[in-house]
């Protein structure tokens, strides 16, 4: 019964209006479609695995009662055989999402971040309450020093060797500007020498009846164009030690000064700011701000006793290197110096490897032809 009834349900024509609906009034394919939903899943099991193989079925095409030609026989269609087992159907509905934990653990999530957020702020909000209160404190033993109304802890031996570093340093900065101005100076008389060397050379080409006389001059400017390329080598040399002395060296350790500066502000605020709870009345909520102060006082007094101690090393290794420096710079220059203007050519290239000063090849200052383009 079940293959006659697939078969006549695979060849019925379905009638439909011009609206694309179907008619209701053909009662075969209602009574068609009440025998179909009929039929219990025992026998729709046995029709399934004891019916026709895919393979040997047939595809019908075209309406009811059509030719025989529309008929395509399925064995033409390579491809694997399908086999149902209706068994493997899972006919259970999906499990829904749980809402209830997803919204769980987005709330415990959020929680954790607004946690973060607040402990984040909480802890800038501390920070600065604790800059203020140093400023404060800071600002107060400034303006007490400058009123002459506070007192403040002074090293005597330490604030004098400051003191004449920095006086130094003025010093040092001013022959490192004079030595700049004649490394400059001096440049251009060398290179106005070149120009009147070639000068003279080309004369000295044009002008047969003048041509011992131009290459004599030309000559002679060109022996001082060379020596005079020897002492800007040396002056280089010496105003590149100086730089590095005052500008690396020195300036390094007056950074460190400053830091101590600082320390010793912090650390003569917080001893006074002891001293004045010290003399108040001595209750419950005044002993508690008490030790709490000795705290934060103890703790100055270990930073500035540190830095006190860094400065004191930094001056100590500065004046050394700073002997040794200059003691070889000096030297180098003055002997330079000496061998340049006594047209003593040989002293001045043994100067010169003495210091292990190198001269940079004739040219070499000069711009590219592609920069020059």
């Amino acid at each position: 019964m079940a293959d006659s009834f697939m078969g006549k349900a695979a060849t019925m024509e379905i009638p439909i209006n011009s609206n694309g609906e179907t008619l209701a009034e053909d009662d075969s394919l209602e009574q068609a479609a009440k025998i179909q939903w009929t039929l219990d899943e025992k026998d729709l099991q046995q029709v399934m695995v004891s019916g026709p193989n895919l393979n040997e079925t047939s595809i019908v095409s075209g309406g009811y009662g059509g030719p025989a030609g529309g008929i395509i026989p399925t064995s033409s269609i390579k491809g694997p055989a399908i086999h149902f087992n209706p068994q493997y159907v899972d006919r259970r509905r999906p499990p829904a999402p749980n809402w209830s934990g997803m919204h769980h653990s987005n709330s415990n999530q959020n929680m954790s971040v607004e946690e973060a957020n607040r402990g984040v702020a909480v802890e800038k909000l501390d920070s600065v309450k604790k800059w203020g209160i140093n400023t404060y404190k800071c600002t107060k033993q400034m303006f007490s020093e400058r009123f002459g109304r506070g007192s403040r802890t002074v090293d005597l031996e330490l604030e004098a060797q400051i003191d004449v570093l920095r006086d130094t340093k003025r010093k040092y900065e001013s022959v490192l500007r004079l030595t700049s101005a004649l490394t400059s100076h001096f440049y251009n008389l060398v290179q106005t020498q070149q120009a009147l060397g070639d000068t003279f050379a080309d004369l000295s080409q044009k002008s047969p009846e003048l041509r011992d006389e131009f290459g004599y001059n030309a000559e002679t400017q060109k022996l001082l164009c060379r020596n005079g390329d020897a002492l800007l080598g040396a002056i280089n040399f010496f105003v590149s030690s100086i730089n590095t002395l005052v500008n690396k060296t020195m300036e390094d350790t007056l950074m460190t000064i400053k830091l101590y500066e600082a320390a010793r502000l912090e650390f003569d605020a917080y001893r006074a700011d002891l001293e004045e709870l010290s003399l108040g009345p001595r209750d419950a909520a005044t002993m508690v701000r008490i030790e709490v102060s000795q705290q934060q006082y103890q703790v100055q007094r270990d930073k500035y006793e540190r830095l006190r101690s860094d400065v004191t090393i930094k001056l100590k290794f500065l004046e050394e290197n700073k002997v040794k420096v200059m003691h070889k710079q000096l030297l180098l220059f003055h002997n330079a110096i000496s061998a340049y203007f006594a047209g003593n050519q040989q002293q001045l290239e043994q100067t010169l490897r003495q210091f292990n000063v190198k001269l940079k090849p004739p040219g070499s200052d000069k711009p590219s032809w592609l920069e020059e383009s």
